[in-house]
């Protein structure tokens, strides 16, 4: 079923696999119609993750990233509709040489040519490929019929793995096989027999159960891993090492760790992330030190967070901000603390604003992006809040936008001021759309046009942003002294400079400015124990080994309050 941690499972065996030695790369397969996911609605499939080259993708590559501690790009993501885009477009260019362009094989052969590519362009010696949605799934058939076939053409080159829920129900008390059964055999029906099985569960599984498995589901005992329920996902690569995952992904290839190396160093902002790199391993050495903070931290970090991607039904998503939750933990247990993070409903300080005291309770505040009208004003009012009461505050994309417009209008005395986004003809458009992005929009292009990926930021010296990076030894620095950053972007809108003299002259700062348009990106206060704001989205950078410098400093201002 979704959301038992198929993502976290790929990206762990990939750390398990990189510290052995082997250069990792991970592919998602999304079933969706959608090119990308850069239309779905957030509540409904989680965070939308971009890549550095743009490409609007499921949140599971952001787990990638994050845990082989490499940038992935769009060989890295495939969906449904990419693939048949790709063959309709080849079917018109005669590249078929007049054949019956059909489902069955071509759709799956273009699948294979896209994995093979990845393959060539990573250099990977392992490629981990997760089929999202659910074994059975009508939209999943294509998918693994290519993987059938894979196996098919390179029988010892190819490994299957099943991720499946064992439930435990209350009213029993025992953790039930049958529901994996059922999978196996509905895997087996698409002529696929998994070569290992994870066993999600509350708890681990025990040996009665791995036999059962084993003679039901024509597995080896040993190659039943445990996979229970755990405090952090970080902890997983331990786990799955302690029924010796790797060794036994290893042993079915007929290949030997490679010797460790020590961990690479490297600046981050310019350099691509690596660690080791083909034919190197780290161990899981600073992995294991890692979960061991993460267990023993005892400080307490209370981070409110104030947005409206949260609430379906009954229910809290916290999917819809997966990378800022993660870049958050990161930075705190950089400074050896526990996160607590609350969702905060900036509706309901439209509604009421006596509740906007309940802010006081936080060490720091963070409003993350979003789009649309819904829930604006009761975010502009949070932001105020912080400003005036000296709170860290952390404003992400659509949070940076929103501190200007406050800036604007209770600072500076534009009290008309808005972003067109939600006013369109507002008398002080302090943000506004970008001129090639207006063109767009009228058209009704809204899929994979707007600003993407990554771009050059120049970090002014003497900032409270430059002094972050710097401490984190993040980008190049010139020789004026001011650093160079690459940043990852989704936006349409823009700080407008035909107001930025006078937001200057009141004392906002704009510390940080791409340099190539002029755009700002990134704004800060004075006089404050931390109000910084960034047009890009620095949760996309951070790593569990190396938080971003934004959130580390936000973190260490809020520890410090």
């Amino acid at each position: 079923m979704s959301g038992i941690g198929k993502g976290v499972s790929v990206a762990s065996i990939g750390k398990i696999l990189k510290s052995k030695g082997f250069k990792v790369t991970a592919v998602k397969i999304d079933p969706y119609i959608n090119v990308d996911a850069g239309t779905m609605n957030p509540i409904e499939h989680g965070e939308v993750f971009v890549t550095k080259d743009g490409v609007e993708c499921d949140q599971d590559l952001g787990n990638y990233e994050r845990f082989l501690d490499e940038d992935l790009t769009t060989e890295n993501y495939i969906t449904t509709g990419r693939v048949y885009e790709t063959v309709i477009r080849k079917e018109r260019n005669l590249e078929y040489g007049g054949k019956c362009v059909e489902v069955v094989p071509h759709i799956p052969d273009e699948v294979i040519s896209r994995i093979q590519n990845a393959v060539k362009i990573t250099r990977a010696d392992f490629i981990l490929i997760e089929i999202g949605g659910t074994v059975g799934e009508y939209q999943n058939l294509l998918f693994l019929e290519a993987a059938r076939m894979m196996k098919l053409k390179a029988p010892k080159d190819v490994l299957f793995i099943l991720v499946s829920y064992l439930p435990v129900p209350k009213m029993i008390g025992e953790m039930k096989t049958k529901p994996t059964q059922y999978a196996v055999r509905t895997l087996n029906s698409a002529g696929i027999q998994p070569d290992m099985i994870i066993a999600r569960s509350e708890v681990p599984i025990d040996q009665p159960r791995k036999r059962k498995i084993s003679i039901f589901c024509n597995v080896q005992e040993e190659d039943v891993i445990s996979a229970p329920d755990i405090e952090s996902i970080y902890e997983i690569p331990i786990n799955f090492e302690k029924d010796n995952l790797g060794k036994m992904i290893l042993k079915k290839f007929g290949l030997r760790a490679k010797k460790p190396s020590t961990r690479a160093k490297h600046g981050a902002g310019l350099v691509p992330y690596r660690t080791g790199g083909s034919g190197t391993g780290e161990n899981l050495k600073d992995w294991r030190k890692l979960v061991n903070v993460i267990k023993t931290a005892r400080k307490k970090v209370s981070i409110g967070i104030v947005g409206k991607y949260f609430e379906t039904g009954d229910f809290t998503l916290a999917d819809s901000y997966i990378s800022v939750i993660e870049a958050i933990k990161h930075a705190a247990w950089f400074h050896k603390a526990k996160p607590e993070m609350t969702w905060l409903s900036s509706e309901a300080y439209e509604k009421n604003p006596a509740k906007l005291r309940e802010l006081k309770n936080f060490d720091g505040i963070i409003v993350p992006g979003g789009f649309g009208s819904r829930g604006v004003e009761g975010k502009i009012k949070a932001i105020e809040f912080c400003r005036k009461q000296k709170i860290p505050y952390l404003g992400l994309c659509f949070g940076m936008q929103l501190a200007v417009v406050e800036f604007a209008r209770n600072v500076c005395g534009m009290k008309d001021a808005h972003t067109t986004e939600i006013v369109k003809h507002c008398k002080y458009p302090v943000i506004d759309v970008m001129p090639e992005q207006k063109a767009l929009l009228e058209e009704k292009r809204y899929g994979a046009t707007m600003r993407l990926g990554e771009y050059p930021c120049l970090v002014k010296k003497d900032t409270l942003a430059h002094l972050s990076f710097k401490k984190a030894k993040w980008g190049k620095t010139n020789k004026k002294g001011d650093i160079l950053i690459l940043e990852r972007h989704r936006h349409r809108y823009e700080l407008n400079n035909e107001f930025r003299k006078d937001l200057e002259n009141k004392g906002l700062v704009m510390s940080g400015v791409n340099p190539e348009r002029d755009l700002v990106e990134i704004i800060e206060i004075k006089n404050h124990p931390f109000f910084v704001a960034s047009q890009f989205h620095p949760e996309l950078k951070s790593r569990p080994l190396n938080p971003h410098p934004l959130f580390r400093e936000f973190i260490r201002a809020a520890i410090k309050r």
